[in-house]
């Protein structure tokens, strides 16, 4: 129990907008229990029973994964169990990975050299045939043969699921346990069940995923991301192929990518027009003419996103948006509109639906399931409530 509250508590450290985070080990009337985050809706595998993923929805869900692994991976921690139904497709297009890094606490193996972990506990529920059975097919080699796992089991792991992903069918099919995991050891997959428009790059990644022995195997689930982006991109196989298949109901259909492509410009052309108003008004009313009167402004805001639109601090000087870093961890973004020079809000990360205080001079925020705000004059981040379904305020 010892190492298991250990574990649980470097579980919590994991705050990324695609991975279900884990929120305490606590214990009430005699039993102990994990504090999990909700995830409302369904599960990759119910996706996957209703049939195969388009190409390009399958690729953007995949890219998603992969930086929830890289995420976990650069913090040196292993899933170990990854599979279709540990991993939720939120309503709003969002893909979370359910009890990451969980296996390891629950395994039997003693830490050696380490007397303060004491024996470890079996979980009666990894002996079960229908927990193993659930898990086999996505077995690594090394993990059927039960030798020592890496980072590299997890990719076999994001092979076997976006193998499943495309096809819709078994990436290593079987009646049985035994046939599962001799399939997994010595069959090669059913590289024709791909469907003909997977392109070329990532029929490439899945075989690099998906090779035997992990020497020859993909060794950093971030390259993959980088495959899938390329992928995704208009001048890449997939658009072209893409181009050519698409439906009239498809092209109805915006996609993660345009839709922040469609708000990073709806941002870029609301802070222009404020800017040139501001400007105009400064120059119409001469250099002393007071305060400024009140702007209008056009924001382009693309329907379904999550971020919401840009605010505008009530002294009419400064926006508020949810954005990105470099590393693509979105966050609260502050624009002056004076200096025209946005930055980043560090502490708000996974921030989003910012609004300002009266002042100007505080922004509250949402993250996680916690209403926090932040002082624009430098200072901590304070949580205001943690009590959770809070969808804005103000």
């Amino acid at each position: 129990m010892a190492r298991f509250e250990r574990e649980a508590k470097l579980l919590a450290a994991l705050n990324h907008p695609n991975i279900a985070a884990i929120y305490g080990l606590e214990e009430a009337v005699g039993r102990r229990f994990l504090v999990l985050e909700l995830v409302e809706g369904e599960t990759l595998a119910e996706r996957i029973g209703r049939g195969p993923v388009p190409v390009e929805e399958a690729l953007l869900l995949a890219r998603q994964l992969a930086e929830a692994l890289e995420y976990a991976h650069e913090r040196g921690i292993i899933h170990r169990d990854l599979k279709p139904a540990n991993i939720k497709l939120t309503p709003e297009g969002r893909l979370k990975v359910l009890d990451f890094g969980l296996a390891k606490a629950l395994e039997t193996r003693a830490v050696v050299g380490d007397p303060a972990a004491g024996p470890t506990l079996t979980s009666p529920a990894m002996t079960q045939a229908g927990i193993i059975l659930g898990t086999a097919a996505y077995m690594s080699p090394e993990q059927a043969r039960g030798a020592s796992v890496d980072k590299r089991t997890d990719i076999w792991a994001f092979g076997v699921v976006l193998f499943e992903r495309l096809t819709g069918r078994p990436c290593f099919p079987g009646d049985s346990v035994t046939d599962v995991l001799a399939a997994v050891v010595k069959s090669d997959p059913n590289w024709a069940a791909l469907p003909a428009d997977t392109p070329p790059r990532v029929r490439d990644l899945l075989r690099r995923c998906l090779a035997k022995d992990r020497k020859q195997r993909l060794r950093d689930i971030g390259d993959a991301g980088i495959d899938i982006e390329n992928a995704l991109d208009v001048d890449s196989d997939l658009g072209t192929n893409h181009a050519e298949a698409t439906t009239a109901s498809g092209l109805m259909r915006r996609t993660l990518r345009e839709r922040l492509a469609w708000f990073v410009a709806g941002v870029g052309i609301a802070a222009l027009v404020i800017s040139t108003v501001h400007q105009l008004s400064r120059r119409a009313r001469g250099p002393d003419a007071g305060q400024p009167g009140p702007l209008r402004v056009s924001v382009l805001h693309t329907e379904g996103n999550d971020v919401g639109a840009p605010v505008i601090s009530p002294d009419g000087r400064q926006i508020a948006y949810r954005g990105r870093r470099s590393d693509d961890m979105p966050m609260i973004w502050v624009r002056d509109l004076e200096v025209n020079d946005p930055r980043p809000l560090e502490g708000t990360e996974g921030g989003w639906l910012p609004f300002w205080s009266p002042d100007s001079q505080h922004i509250g925020f949402m993250a996680g399931l916690k209403l926090k705000r932040i002082p624009l004059g430098g200072g901590p981040v304070e949580v205001v409530s943690g009590s959770g379904g809070v969808n804005g305020a103000a």
